[in-house]
């Protein structure tokens, strides 16, 4: 029988800082290789990550991990949705969870911590871009956690030999669109 889990088990979500990267970088660069949660082919360096965290963070968007004794067991973050000023209140999640730590429900923690940063901020509305129909259980993931489907582009990314469909998700963050975007009263 498995031992009971300690405090030492709990997942603690914080910010990411650059001494996080080379962690996110392997727990990214094994998605890149052997999944299909990113379109990308060829894993990004480290320098790389640098670059993408200090974007994500010029726009005010959260970057965070989740540590687990110690380690990082996997990471989140939102993306401006699209860069043209009238999409400014629409952003996009991105979760990755190292691969010894599926199944613990990590993904729905950062998730959760995700939309709970992002509805402090300015943004009304969050989309998700779930590869291959969501068979590593994003979909689901998004649906609980008030995520709707939107539709599906068929066949619009090409990895591991086989076509791959992006399916689209959308979910408002606080007002959503009940209020102008200056109203931020909830």
């Amino acid at each position: 029988m498995p031992a009971a889990p300690t405090a030492a088990d709990a997942p603690v979500v914080r910010d990411a800082t650059e001494a996080d990267l080379p962690a996110i970088q392997a727990i990214y660069a094994h998605h890149v290789l052997h999944g299909v949660a990113s379109f990308e082919e060829i894993p990004p360096s480290v320098d790389e990550l640098r670059t993408r965290l200090a974007s994500v963070r010029s726009h005010g968007l959260p970057y965070m991990v989740a540590e687990i004794g110690g380690e990082v067991a996997g990471y989140c973050y939102a993306t401006l949705y699209r860069p043209r000023a009238a999409y400014r209140h629409t952003i996009e999640d991105s979760i990755y969870v190292n691969e010894a730590y599926r199944g613990r429900g990590l993904g729905r923690i950062l998730l959760q911590a995700l939309i709970e940063r992002c509805e402090a901020g300015p943004w009304r509305q969050m989309i998700a871009v779930i590869a291959d129909g969501g068979r590593g259980g994003s979909l689901s993931l998004h649906t609980q956690l008030g995520f709707e489907l939107t539709g599906t582009f068929k066949a619009v990314g090409f990895k591991h030999g086989r076509w791959i469909d992006s399916t689209l998700m959308q979910r408002s963050l606080g007002r959503g669109d009940s209020a102008l975007p200056g109203d931020v009263a909830r």
